[in-house]
């Protein structure tokens, strides 16, 4: 079955009861073994957001897609695992114009229930589609939170959403989680507008990202970067063979896709990181 698959791609091979600990099990497994990617849309071979296929894809290849891929996978898992989980419409910014954009660019979840001494709300956020998130679900209780090199904060909550700032370090500002619709229709609506050429943003430029419990780990056209405790290291990725390693080292399975489509895809990449580094990195 789907799910089983999911699991054993995991390597998570025991009976996950609902409770927290499970929870951040899987989510920390999901994120060493899923990375974010938009390689697909970047071939135009964009990966349906359809769970149940994106489910199917992770236990055969690997591979899922963005948040509206990754989080829609996990919402499935959770569920068929027992646990209660809910839907958010989220959106992310990085220009505080941006901020209360009624726009869907970003699935979040909030799965309920779990109480602790330090979250007896009991609600959690677990997120394996932001790319470059956080290590384990975060309480939905304000506070900055301190994890690994980075650190994050949720500055607002009330029952229908939250606040939340990325680390400085991160490519995006903030993301503002509301109760705008979810449904099925809204979710492909947005995943048409993000990966449909030219305006789409997930069409601009390859982007590929692991989170571990140290760090990060990019891919970003041709640029590798890995942010740890010892700080920002870049690479350019000049070959082509370079670029392979790099997004083998992300763990980003290219099972499927034809040589020729990546060598041209990365052609295309080295072409528009010359002139960006011509034009003085900005």
């Amino acid at each position: 079955m789907p799910i089983r698959a999911y699991l054993r791609r995991l390597g998570v091979d025991q009976a996950l009861p609902p409770t927290l600990e499970s929870l951040r099990l899987l989510h920390r497994r999901h994120l060493a073994t899923v990375p974010y990617e938009n390689l697909g849309i970047m071939l135009g071979q964009g990966p349906s957001v359809d769970p149940d296929s994106s489910l199917v894809r992770v236990g055969e290849v690997g591979r899922a897609g963005y948040c509206l891929h990754q989080n829609a996978v996990l919402e499935r898992v959770l569920v068929d695992l027992g646990f209660t989980v809910e839907r958010r419409h989220g959106h992310v910014w990085t220009r505080e114009d941006d901020r209360d954009s009624p726009a869907l660019n970003h699935l979040a979840l909030v799965v309920s229930g779990l109480p602790t001494d330090d979250n007896p709300g009991g609600r959690w956020w677990p997120d394996v589609g932001l790319g470059e998130g956080f290590w384990e679900p975060l309480p939905l209780v304000v506070g900055e939170y301190a994890d690994g090199p980075f650190r994050f904060a949720i500055t607002e909550v009330d029952d229908e959403g939250w606040s939340f700032r990325n680390d400085p370090t991160g490519a995006f500002v903030g993301l503002e989680v509301t109760s705008r619709p979810t449904d099925p229709a809204a979710i492909l609506a947005a995943h048409a507008s993000l990966s449909t050429p030219p305006d789409g943003a997930f069409t601009r430029l390859l982007v590929a990202q692991r989170r571990d419990e140290a760090g990060l780990e990019t891919v970003r056209g041709c640029v590798a970067t890995r942010i740890d405790a010892s700080g920002r290291h870049t690479t350019d990725l000049t070959t082509y063979d370079a670029w392979l390693a790099a997004l083998a080292d992300i763990g980003l399975s290219l099972e499927g896709f034809e040589d020729a489509d990546l060598r041209a895809l990365f052609e295309r990449s080295l072409a528009g990181h010359e002139r960006w580094v011509a034009a003085g990195r900005p």
